[in-house]
């Protein structure tokens, strides 16, 4: 094992699903440190402008038929960097250890012994669903959630039959391309086709747009909307609180107009009195 300077050391940090004010403290305060950021794909630009003119920036983002880096790669580079005696950042979207292969990072720096520091982030799954005033669990629709990424190198290995139990979430993953694959499958594990579902689309992110429907129009709402990557599928009856969410919020507008109209008129009428 080589040694590296006492000075080195790697922060892995989680930078939460986009929103710059979702950074936890200890992140802000290690990024503003590094001398190197080494970055992937789902770091929005709101935090990569955070990042300090001095460091060096290095990406190595990852996405669907256009990677930049492998893993490897990526590895590699960690180990260059820390041969330097930097303080490196490597930064994820989400936190690092749900579906980030934050923890591949770790063991691997750790075996080449490099001081590696981990700081967690707010993963998708529960801040794209909050933005998007979904509750994870709710009394009398949730127990419980499940999160899975529909992602694999060959066919998917997913226990539908467990997803399909009642009272409970799923949120799916990088599932945007298996759609009809997930809607099929949990419609034949037993899973009603008339269950909530919603399509999140760059959560936490000033263009974010969420797709509600049912488990029979996923696919479909899919393709309607034109729905890209980066995107969540939630699953489950919590979706039904942000369509009531939503109708409380058209009844309050619906009201406000209602009000102005009814104030405006009067005061037209009350003008009119005292022209007459």
């Amino acid at each position: 094992m080589k040694g590296f300077s006492q000075q080195a050391k790697v922060s892995l940090i989680g930078a939460g699903p986009g929103d710059p004010e979702l950074l936890t403290i200890k992140a802000m305060n290690a990024i503003q440190s590094a001398d190197t950021i080494i970055f992937d794909n789902l770091v929005s630009e709101a935090i990569c402008a955070l990042f300090p003119r001095t460091s060096k920036q290095i990406y190595v983002g990852k996405k669907k038929g256009c990677h930049s880096s492998t893993q490897d790669e990526i590895n590699q580079v960690l180990l260059e960097c820390a041969d330097a005696g930097e303080h490196i950042c490597r930064v994820k979207g989400g936190d690092s250890f749900v579906f980030g292969r934050g923890g591949e990072e770790m063991l691997w720096l750790s075996q080449h012994g490099v001081n590696v520091e981990v700081i967690p982030g707010i993963t998708a799954a529960s801040g794209c669903t909050t933005y998007a005033q979904i509750p994870l669990t709710h009394r009398g629709l949730a127990q419980g959630c499940t999160f899975i990424t529909a992602h694999a190198e060959r066919d998917l290995d997913i226990q539908w039959r467990a997803l399909a139990q009642l009272n409970q979430t799923v949120v799916i993953y990088m599932g945007l391309s298996k759609t009809n694959l997930i809607s099929n499958s949990l419609i034949d594990a037993g899973l009603s086709q008339d269950t909530p579902i919603a399509l999140i689309e760059n959560g936490c992110c000033p263009d974010q747009r969420t797709i509600i429907g049912t488990l029979s129009e996923l696919d479909a709402l899919k393709h309607q909307h034109h729905i890209q990557s980066p995107a969540l599928i939630v699953i489950g009856q919590v979706v039904t609180v942000a369509e009531k969410m939503q109708w409380l919020a058209q009844r309050s507008l619906d009201s406000d107009l209602m009000s102005s109209s009814t104030h405006g008129f009067a005061k037209q009428s009350h003008k009119l009195k005292l022209t007459a």
